[in-house]
């Protein structure tokens, strides 16, 4: 265990949750997410995409708040108090996105052994990334991470298996 480890444990045990936010990468977005809010909570770990790193971390640190209240989320329901003047919308990530955007939480839970919400955001005029209104940069900045990651484009209207083991999100 390095010393990051060691940081990221006493977050954990101070704050309910370290967060951790991963640079764009030529036509990557960036993206922030928690570790250990399940294991504090037994709430999901959350995941917010494409939002600059001072914003992605209020939301996280929002999620994780709440959570400790005893807010419940449910799937593909909106809610305020995230984003100023919008809301954002719950969505459980399929596990074969894991890998590529939770290394810290295959490492923190010995393995796929944990869920994650995604918090979708819209654009300033209201758009999802799903509607056919959203431009394609936009869809590409905040892919959905319920699909199966063979899935490139978002598609309305499906509805995974839910979270990684198939139980309740939330």
């Amino acid at each position: 265990m390095d010393d990051s480890d060691r940081k990221a444990l006493a977050d954990i045990e101070q704050y309910g949750c370290h967060v951790l936010h991963v640079i764009e990468e030529g036509e990557l977005p960036p993206f922030t997410y928690s570790m250990g809010i399940q294991q504090k909570t037994t709430k999901p770990e959350v995941v917010v995409v494409g939002l600059k790193r001072e914003l992605s971390h209020s939301v996280v640190n929002e999620y994780n708040r709440r959570v400790k209240a005893g807010e419940a989320f449910e799937p593909y329901e909106r809610y305020a108090g995230f984003i100023e003047g919008f809301e954002c919308e719950v969505r459980p990530v399929h596990r074969s996105h894991f890998n590529e955007y939770f290394g810290h939480c295959l490492w923190l839970y010995n393995g796929p052994n944990f869920h994650v919400v995604q918090l979708v955001w819209p654009n300033t005029s209201g758009v999802w990334p799903w509607q056919d209104a959203a431009s394609e940069w936009f869809k590409s900045w905040q892919p959905l991470l319920d699909l199966p990651a063979e899935c490139s484009a978002p598609q309305p209207g499906i509805q995974p298996d839910g979270p990684a083991s198939g139980g309740s999100a939330g």
